[in-house]
C-alpha cells in the first residue's frame, strides 16, 4: 500500500512538473502595446515565455521596441516589431493586418498606453481633454474593432485592458481627464465581455497600483514614495512582472472563465 501510495505520488508529482513547464499559450499570437518599456514589456516577455507569438508595439522609441524583440528571440521565442501609434485608427488597423500576414492570426491583445497629466480642472484645455481620451482610451476601441473580426472567425480571443487604480478610487486629484480615460477602459471592457462572451471572446480590465516603473517624475511631485510604501499592507512598490503575471492568468485557458472583471494588481493598498 505504501509503495502505491508512493508511486501515486510520483506520478502525481511529475505530470505536475510537465503541466507547468509546457507553454500554455503556444499556437497564440499577441499584440501588446506601448510594450518598448516597463509594465508593457514586462506583459511582452511574459506572453513570450508561455509560448505567444508577439508583435511588440511602440510608436517613437523604435530601439526600444526592437530591443524586446530581441530579447524574445534570444530566449528562443517568437516575435516582431511593429510601430504604429495606436491613437489613429488607420494606424491599428494596419497593426493588426500585418499581425494576422506575418502570424496567421490576432488571438490576444493587450492595449497599454497611457499619459498622465496633472492639471487643475481648471486648467484643462477642450485639447488636453481630447490628447489624454485619445491616448488613453480611444486606442482599446480601435484595437477592439480592428482585432474582433478575426477572432470571431477562430471563436477565440483575449482582450485586456491596462487601466489604473486612479479609475477605481476617486481620491486622485487634478487628473480628471485621466480618470474619465481609465474609469472609460472599464466600461468599454464590460460591454466587450457581455457582448463577444458567446463567441468565446474575454475581455477583461488590469488595474496596477504603485508598479515601480521609468517615468516622467515632474507629473509625481505631489507623491512621496516612503508614504505610498508604508501605505501598501506589502510594504513595497509592485514590479511589473507582477502585473504580466495578471494578463497571462487572464489570456490563458485557465482563465477562460473571467471575463468582464477588472484586476487590481496593487499589494492590497486599496481594495475595492
Amino acid at each position: 500500500m505504501a509503495n502505491t501510495r508512493l508511486s501515486i505520488r510520483s506520478v502525481t508529482k511529475a505530470h505536475m512538473n510537465a503541466v507547468s513547464n509546457e507553454p500554455t499559450m503556444k499556437g497564440r499570437t499577441a499584440i501588446v502595446t506601448g510594450s518598448g518599456r516597463n509594465i508593457g514589456r514586462a506583459i511582452a516577455l511574459s506572453l513570450a515565455r508561455q509560448g505567444a507569438q508577439v508583435v511588440v508595439n511602440g510608436h517613437s522609441d523604435r530601439a526600444a521596441v526592437d530591443g524586446v524583440v530581441k530579447e524574445i528571440q534570444e530566449a528562443g521565442g517568437q516575435a516582431m516589431s511593429i510601430m504604429a501609434d495606436v491613437s489613429v485608427d488607420e494606424q491599428v488597423q494596419q497593426l493588426v493586418q500585418r499581425t494576422i500576414d506575418a502570424f496567421g492570426s490576432a488571438d490576444i491583445v493587450i492595449s497599454n498606453v497611457a499619459i498622465r497629466r496633472k492639471q487643475h480642472f481648471l486648467d484643462i484645455t477642450p485639447q488636453d481633454w481630447q490628447d489624454v481620451l485619445q491616448t488613453n482610451l480611444t486606442p482599446a476601441f480601435y484595437l477592439a474593432r480592428h482585432a474582433i473580426p478575426h477572432m470571431l472567425e477562430k471563436k477565440w480571443g483575449r482582450l485586456v485592458l491596462i487601466s489604473g487604480f486612479d479609475g477605481f478610487w476617486g481620491q486622485v486629484p487634478e487628473r480628471a481627464h485621466n480618470l474619465a480615460a481609465k474609469s472609460g477602459l472599464h466600461g468599454l471592457t464590460m460591454a466587450l465581455a457581455r457582448e463577444f462572451g458567446a463567441h468565446g471572446i474575454t475581455a477583461n480590465t488590469v488595474a496596477p497600483g504603485a508598479i515601480d516603473t521609468v517615468r516622467d517624475w515632474t507629473q509625481y511631485t505631489h507623491q512621496d514614495r516612503q508614504k505610498i510604501e508604508a501605505e501598501i499592507p506589502l510594504g513595497r512598490y509592485g514590479k511589473p512582472d507582477e502585473v504580466a503575471a495578471a494578463c497571462d492568468l487572464l489570456c490563458s485557458e485557465r482563465g477562460a472563465f473571467i471575463s468582464g472583471q477588472v484586476v487590481h494588481v496593487n499589494g492590497g493598498h486599496y481594495m475595492y
